[in-house]
């Protein structure tokens, strides 16, 4: 079997690969620009590949092409209907990340709901070591308890989401965008409805025809001017442009973003007016991240290539 790592850079350095050889006789590229893509895969039965693009101007030259493992849960690099009259099989690897998305998601929300931004800048310029009260919070801040937390999307990391909100004392609610999650132990609410009564609203959905840019000018303009705003998902599921006007404008209290419409963030994104970090923090799509986290996906890749060999 050959089979083909074409970014490794994607999986981090302190990952090791080397079990990947027992399967077969394995080439690993740290980084393919597309254009070589077609050259590197032309004698692989297996591709390993998280965002390349995986269609008929890439894969047409691989004759050998058995297996496209995605380093991913997310497929959307796959012309399926491509691959599928090909035979190539494709596999992903879910439910790797829940914890760590979780658990990113909650960062991002303390990081804006308590204006750690502006407290680590007091401290940090001196202007605490000359304060005559030993306590400073200027900025105002407010407890989870009691507070509604809105969820857009209730898969696996929504109801992890969900669970460790009520454990902060949060009345949870959730809207769900495939219309099939309707046995949750929380309120279901419309879209409508979760934008009006959420203090703190989070983004867990895929990213559908339904989605793209479910988030624009009108649904920041019906939430809450004390909300904030978490997309832990998919990037272009925010209308960035609309994002930026609500915080220019108070529409909203602030916002905490893992993933972009564009990746790597583009220069002439609207979001990078919002220079004031007690609004906006955006971390350049790390939820997944832990080592922890990409140790499990790679077994689950290993798994898949292993079962298909």
């Amino acid at each position: 079997m050959e089979i083909v790592f074409l970014e490794t850079i994607s999986l981090g350095d302190d990952i090791d690969l080397s079990r990947f050889d027992e399967l077969g006789h394995v080439t690993k590229y740290t980084d393919t620009p597309i254009e070589l893509v077609p050259e590197r895969v032309k004698d692989a039965d297996v591709v390993v590949v998280n965002k390349i693009p995986m269609n008929e101007k890439t894969l047409s030259g691989a004759g050998h092409l058995k297996l496209v493992a995605v380093t991913a849960t997310g497929m959307d690099n796959i012309d399926r209907a491509y691959t599928d009259s090909r035979g190539i099989a494709s596999a992903n690897v879910a439910g790797y990340s829940t914890e760590a998305v979780a658990q990113h998601t909650f960062a991002l929300m303390f990081y804006i709901v308590h204006k750690l931004a502006y407290y680590d800048q007091y401290v940090k310029s001196g202007q605490y070591c000359t304060s005559v009260q030993f306590s400073h919070f200027e900025e105002k801040f407010f407890e989870l308890t009691g507070k509604t937390w809105g969820i857009v999307g209730m898969g696996a990391i929504g109801r992890r989401v969900a669970e460790h909100a009520k454990e902060f004392g949060c009345q949870v609610i959730y809207c769900s965008t495939s219309g099939k999650n309707t046995d949750q132990p929380y309120e279901q609410v419309d879209f409508e409805e979760i934008l009006k009564r959420s203090d703190i609203l989070s983004v867990h959905a895929p990213l559908t025809p339904a989605t793209r840019k479910l988030f624009n000018r009108d649904a920041f303009a019906a939430m809450k001017s004390s909300a904030v705003f978490i997309n832990a998902a998919r990037g272009a599921i925010v209308d960035e442009e609309a994002l930026a006007w609500a915080l220019e404008n108070d529409e909203i209290a602030g916002a905490a973003l893992d993933v972009l419409a564009k990746e790597p963030m583009r220069k002439d994104n609207p979001l990078l007016r919002i220079q004031d970090s007690r609004k906006l923090i955006i971390t350049p799509h790390i939820a997944w991240a832990p080592k922890e986290t990409r140790e499990r996906l790679m077994d689950g890749v290993y798994e898949n290539i292993r079962a298909y060999v």
